[in-house]
């Protein structure tokens, strides 16, 4: 394999943008999988795909600056990256570490950090490594590979990020290329076939994993066992004498016959509600939910879940929502399904606080899997379905007993209606999974369901419930299932893939101003999308701005754990930069409702009466944005 030296890089000028760590912070994470996959394709090929899987992510993951630093003004061709420098400086750092960890080693020096096997992030026991293409990718790979790292570097950026050759060269100037004009001439030997680095082939966020060598790894699991008796016989002894480490107080010892937990891996113990049990409650949540599937008489495979839930081996794959316990039932749960799904046998209960889906193979147990959701407090929308199970993209759900019908709506069409799905026994046909998908986003698949109340969409985010959907004020929220709804969503459906696997509960959309623009460009929308969790901490706040003629909103700023935009503080506050078709940059700032003025201070300093301003700035402007409401309380503008 070919090998280039890569000269230290190139000194900023003062005349850069000034990156600071939360804006390279945001960047990074909105544009987290670009750049893993960046990053994949740039490193040597000779390391395998395991390493380069790991280093990939490693890499990406040190790419912020420890304080304010400066970015040379390189453009993003992409949409949503074009002028940020914070994306610019990230993805500076990640391609100047990739090309040195393709570096060989020098006896005279010590090995730069990127050059050595990652700390983190580490999984024990398993290889990952991307899905696998087509003969193209193959193809494409075989090439890559014979390439040097700049030139790969090269062919990356011109094809991944499409950027002309004059701004390939200032990039792999910047990270340290001594000579560009050879890296670009080497990748012209290359197809230019741009398309296939979109494919699963190159994405390190969407792997596969296999064991690794099994027979080395039972030999170390052996000598590390016999080394934890030793330790703990050396522990037992020096608990003996008064009340050190060796009384437990009240807990029973490991392994005793203790009646609750025995009565809880009990199949016959398992509660079972009657189908009809639903219509007379007073509650309608999951514990009115009868046990349905065809294998709820199995007792074995019930033995087992039960089993696995209080004690999953070592080779079971263990995942919970956040803020989940993962913990055996404290009592015998309640049986809401067990039945043949898609090739595996699966039993889902609920004891109260979490929903536990046990999962194993028709063949045997190997490969089994246990997944828990927290669903405490969930009403009658949020109990309408459960995951039954996920394969080829698609998923499957278990339906609530009240629900009478199910369809599929892609919420980027709000006017193409809904495709109906068969429900049999409340479990649904199969419909494409937008937690699954990669790459550009043309599509988001929400899940209608009608029972006797009304209508109401769910979405997959990667989790055994699916979350709700609803749009309007903090507080007055309805369903996200009429037109005016649906058109509400449409543009901001795909930032929905920004909480998957958050443990949400639901997700509210509010356009709480319309801003008309400078220069005569029409009227922007701005609309505040929040993710409420299970957990109720870790909520998730983005504010979004669409101009005239767009098909998605822009996330213009973002916060974690805020009460802004939500029924206990309905007031919201965020500003964007924005480019007219005229060519001049505005600083542009909406409040909700009730906001009497707006000021900005930093690079852009101005004052508005009112919710909504507007004042000239220069690019790269950055400002602070306070609120002062109608009863005198000052708000700040999200980040």
């Amino acid at each position: 394999m070919q090998s280039q030296d890569v000269a230290p890089s190139p000194a900023p000028s003062p005349a850069d943008p000034v990156v600071d760590v939360e804006q390279a912070e945001a960047a990074l994470v909105e544009h987290y999988p670009r750049l893993v996959r960046l990053a994949y394709l740039v490193l040597p090929p000779g390391l395998g795909r395991n390493r380069r899987v790991v280093t990939a992510h490693s890499l990406t993951q040190r790419a912020l600056p420890r304080g304010r630093a400066q970015a040379p003004v390189i453009p993003a061709q992409s949409t949503g990256r074009d002028g940020d420098p914070g994306y610019a400086f990230v993805r500076l750092q990640v391609l100047r570490t990739a090309l040195e960890a393709g570096l060989p080693l020098r006896r005279a020096a010590w090995p730069r950090r990127s050059q050595l096997p990652p700390l983190l992030p580490q999984v024990w026991g398993l290889r990952l490594f991307p899905r696998s293409g087509g003969a193209d990718e193959l193809a494409l790979d075989q090439h890559l590979s014979a390439l040097s790292g700049p030139a790969r570097a090269a062919y990356v950026l011109r094809g991944l990020e499409k950027l002309p050759d004059s701004d390939v060269r200032q990039v792999l100037t910047a990270a340290g290329c001594e000579d560009p004009d050879e890296a670009l001439t080497e990748a012209d030997a290359v197809p230019a076939k741009y398309a296939l680095l979109d494919s699963p082939e190159f994405d390190p966020c969407s792997l596969q994993a296999r064991p690794t060598d099994l027979m080395r790894r039972r030999q170390h699991t052996r000598a590390a066992l016999a080394a934890a008796a030793a330790l703990a016989v050396c522990g037992a002894l020096l608990g003996l004498p008064g009340d050190g480490w060796g009384p437990d107080g009240a807990a029973a010892p490991a392994y005793a016959q203790n009646p609750a937990a025995e009565a809880a891996l009990d199949p016959a113990r398992l509660t079972r509600v009657a189908a009809t049990a639903w219509e007379a409650a007073t509650r309608t949540d999951f514990s009115v939910w009868p046990a349905r599937g065809g294998l709820t008489g199995d007792t074995a495979l019930l033995r087992r879940a039960l089993a696995v839930w209080a004690r999953p081996g070592e080779r079971v794959q263990v995942s919970a929502t956040p803020g989940t316990p993962s913990g055996g039932p404290a009592g015998p749960p309640q049986l809401l399904y067990a039945g043949t799904v898609d090739g595996a046998h699966v039993v889902l209960l609920y004891d109260g606080l979490r929903i536990a889906r046990y999962a194993e193979p028709t063949d045997g147990t190997k490969g089994a899997a246990l997944d828990f959701a927290r669903v405490d407090g969930a009403g009658r929308a949020e109990a309408s379905a459960v995951v039954l199970g996920r394969a080829d993209g698609n998923v499957r759900y278990l339906t609530a007993p009240w629900v009478t019908r199910a369809a599929e709506r892609d919420l980027l069409k709000p006017g193409a209606g809904a495709m109906d799905l068969h429900l049999s026994h409340g479990v649904t046909a199969p419909l494409a999974s937008p937690a699954a998908q990669t790459g550009p986003c043309t599509s988001w698949n929400a899940l209608q369901l009608t029972d006797a109340t009304g209508t109401r969409l769910m979405t997959d985010l990667g989790e055994l419930v699916p979350a709700r959907l609803t749009t309007g004020r903090p507080g007055s929220a309805r369903e996200a299932s009429g037109a005016e709804a649906l058109h509400t969503w449409s543009p901001y459906a795909c930032s929905l893939a920004s909480m998957r696997s958050a443990g949400v509960r639901g997700v509210n959309a509010w356009a709480y101003a319309r801003q008309p623009l400078p220069d005569a460009s029409g009227s922007a929308d701005w609309v505040c999308t929040r993710a409420e969790t299970w957990r109720g901490g870790g909520t998730r706040v983005l504010a979004e701005f669409r101009t005239p003629g767009g098909t998605y909103g822009a996330v213009a700023a973002k916060a974690e754990s805020v009460p802004a935009c939500g029924a206990k503080d309905p007031h919201v506050l965020a500003g964007v930069l924005w480019k007219s078709e005229a060519g001049n940059w505005y600083l542009l700032a909406a409040g909700s409702r009730g906001t009497a003025s707006i000021g900005a201070t930093g690079g852009a300093s101005a004052d508005a009466e009112g919710g909504l301003l507007a004042v000239q700035a220069k690019q790269g402007t950055r400002a602070q944005l306070t609120g002062t409401l109608d009863d005198g309380r000052v708000i700040s503008g999200l980040h």
